[in-house]
């Protein structure tokens, strides 16, 4: 990951629509060691593997401590279905994963908790500027490009696309 800002002001390079997927974790009881340190150490394995695999469709992700006990990922896809394809995937780590929590649920009494949301963008729907960063969110994920290739405005921007 780079993390040396860029100079100038730049903006995401993503063309189309773009597919985002946030997931994120809760422990509610911190002496349940058992039923949430598995959840919270089952993203990174998962984030691992689709780091091994180009072809799976994640473009990039960026995690983000959501509060004292709360764990947040955000991540890019290259589409819906390819999305849908490594959740549902029975030889990928995201099945057991999912099995294993189910089954941690029943007996943890909200020990922990899970949450995802999934957002769809169609193009022409997001927009993005970054000055003086590191590439971040979306520039991360689809690279960035001079701002004024795509406006130097968000109006302009979120027109031109």
């Amino acid at each position: 990951m780079a993390t040396t800002p860029v100079a100038e002001r730049v903006t995401t390079a993503a063309e189309g629509d773009v597919v985002v997927f946030l997931i994120g974790m809760r422990i509610n009881r911190w002496r349940s060691v058992r039923h949430w340190l598995p959840v919270l150490l089952a993203m990174p394995r998962m984030l691992k593997e689709l780091g091994r695999a180009q072809d799976d469709g994640l473009l990039g992700h960026q995690g983000y401590a959501s509060g004292p006990r709360a764990f947040t990922v955000v991540q890019y896809w290259e589409s819906r279905e390819k999305l849908l394809a490594y959740a549902a995937a029975p030889d990928r780590e995201h099945r057991p994963a999912w099995a294993a929590f189910n089954r941690r649920v029943r007996s943890g009494a909200g020990s922990v908790g899970i949450w995802h949301e999934t957002f769809l963008v169609p193009a022409g729907s997001y927009e993005a500027i970054y000055h003086a960063m590191p590439p971040t969110g979306l520039g991360r994920a689809y690279g960035v490009e001079p701002v004024a290739r795509r406006g130097e405005r968000a109006a302009d921007r979120l027109a031109g696309q």
